[in-house]
Parts: C-alpha cells; sequence; structure tokens
C-alpha cells in the first residue's frame, strides 16, 4: 500500500524512435513516437502541511520552486478537484536534467498520480491525463502508465507490446533544451506518417538527432561510441543516447567498456509504469 511518506516512484522513458511529421498553425510539432519506460527514475515522498501550503523541500538549482513541474502539478490537482490540503514534496532526483529521459514530466505524472491517492480526489485517468497535457506534451502517457505509440503533440497513444530488452544508457555532460533543438530551422519537420498498426521496434529514427548532435558534440561522441556495439538512438531531444541488448549481461558488459570519463547505466524495460495500478 502507497501512502503518505512512500517512496513514489517516477520511471524514466526512452523513445524508441521519435518522429516529426509536421507542425499545427499554433507552432506546436506533431510528432509521431514509441515510449517505453525503464526501471531507473527519481523517487518523491509527500507529506501532508496543515494549513494549504505546497512546499518543496528539494528544490532544483536554477528553478523557482513555484515553476517546477511537481508544484505545478499539485496546484493544478487541488484546484480541479476542489481541495484544500497543504502538501510537502520531496524529489529524489536520480534523472538528469535536459536528458531526454522524460524526468520532470515523470515527476509530475507520480505528483497527480499520488495525490489524487492521498487526497482522496477521486479524478478518473483521463481527466488526470488532460490534467498532465496542461503541464507538458510527455505528462499523459506517464499517467496512463503502459507502453505506447504516441501522436499528435503526445496526447494521443496506443498501447505496445515490446520484447523484453536491456538499455545502456549514457548521460553526456551536458544539458539540451528541448526548446532549442525544436525551433532549429534546419530541423527535418515533415517526415512520412508511419501506421502504427505496421509499427515495430527498431523501426524508424530520432528527427532531433542530427540537429542535437551539431549543436552540442558531445552526444554525437556518445552515438558514436554506442553504434560501434549496435542500433543506438538519442532519447527524446536529448542528450542521453541508448543502445538496446538482449539480456543483462550484455548490456553490462558494454557498459565496463565505457572510456573514463563516460557516464551512463543499465536499465531494464518495463512493461508498465510502477504506479499503473493507480489509475
Amino acid at each position: 500500500m502507497m501512502g503518505w511518506y512512500s517512496a513514489w516512484p517516477a520511471p524514466a522513458k526512452l523513445n524508441l524512435f521519435l518522429h516529426i511529421v509536421g507542425r499545427r498553425d499554433d507552432g506546436y510539432h506533431l510528432l509521431q513516437t514509441a515510449f517505453r519506460f525503464i526501471d531507473r527514475g527519481d523517487v518523491l515522498r509527500f507529506s501532508p502541511l496543515d494549513g494549504g501550503d505546497i512546499v518543496l523541500t528539494s528544490p532544483l538549482p536554477g528553478v523557482a520552486p513555484e515553476l517546477d513541474l511537481t508544484v505545478r502539478a499539485a496546484r493544478l490537482l487541488r484546484e480541479a478537484s476542489d481541495v484544500g490540503h497543504g502538501v510537502a514534496i520531496e524529489v529524489d532526483k536520480r534523472l538528469p536534467m535536459g536528458g531526454g529521459l522524460g524526468g520532470g514530466s515523470s515527476d509530475a505524472a507520480t505528483t497527480l498520480i499520488a495525490l489524487n491517492h492521498l487526497w482522496g480526489c477521486g479524478l478518473p485517468p483521463d481527466e488526470l491525463e488532460r490534467l498532465g497535457l496542461r503541464l507538458g506534451a510527455d505528462v499523459p502517457v506517464f499517467i496512463h502508465g503502459h507502453n505506447c505509440f504516441a501522436e499528435g503533440v503526445g496526447e494521443r497513444f496506443r498501447d505496445i507490446e515490446v520484447p523484453p530488452a536491456w538499455y545502456l544508457v549514457t548521460v553526456p555532460e551536458i544539458q539540451v533544451p528541448t526548446a532549442e533543438v525544436f525551433r532549429d530551422p534546419a530541423l527535418r519537420r515533415d517526415t512520412p506518417v508511419i501506421d502504427p498498426m505496421r509499427w515495430r521496434p527498431g523501426l524508424g529514427g530520432n528527427d532531433l538527432e542530427a540537429v542535437a548532435c551539431r549543436l552540442y558534440p558531445e552526444v554525437a561522441m556518445h552515438l558514436a561510441w554506442l553504434r560501434e556495439r549496435g542500433p543506438a538512438r538519442m532519447s527524446g531531444s536529448g542528450g542521453c543516447c541508448f543502445a538496446e541488448f538482449a539480456g543483462e549481461a550484455a548490456a553490462l558488459a558494454a557498459e565496463a567498456q565505457m572510456p573514463a570519463g563516460m557516464r551512463g547505466f543499465v536499465a531494464r524495460g518495463l512493461n508498465r509504469h510502477p504506479l499503473s495500478e493507480l489509475t
């Protein structure tokens, strides 16, 4: 049973592919992508507070607490459910910022799931997903809780089955701002649409890689090293990159070969979000 003070998981995601297939009149990019959860992520804890305050006890460097996605998620849920409770939020940040692993979005989703449960709000999953979309395009998929093929701005998805796999994820010593990559004039925005029913693991690439690699050569270096060991991708807008392996031993063997100064970790692919039973 998950309750106050429990360790609430906020897992990372990998984009097994990511194509930009168009752009809306309001400037938002139309995407196709496949999300897969992995067993690595941040951990959140929630403590009740009297008086209705929402307090982040572990603010991120350079991010004002009121702009943090967890605080915004808690306030949004409180407004939508008309409750007056307060909460203290502690985030054990284990995922890199600006890494393309969805850390901030996952933290926001876990906050919505956890407080919907702890505050007794009773909002259904589709309502939580609508609230999540107001916080960011990736938030709804973490609430949805299944590996999925996503379209639109990330709000339309269908569940997919992904074979068991292990991943070596490398973490460049940089942050790649998503907005910078998406506004680059060289970014391709017309990749042909894939029929979701015909997609399979290994099909497609990441349309953001070319721009990210040009702007951040360290990302290009990580991808080149991984591709010496097998097919590799950048996740999201980067800079984390990953290679897939059939088993843990092969992934660990590749990790052991990483050159000095290169950081990374091995993670197992998940079929579902660890909190999917609560949504």
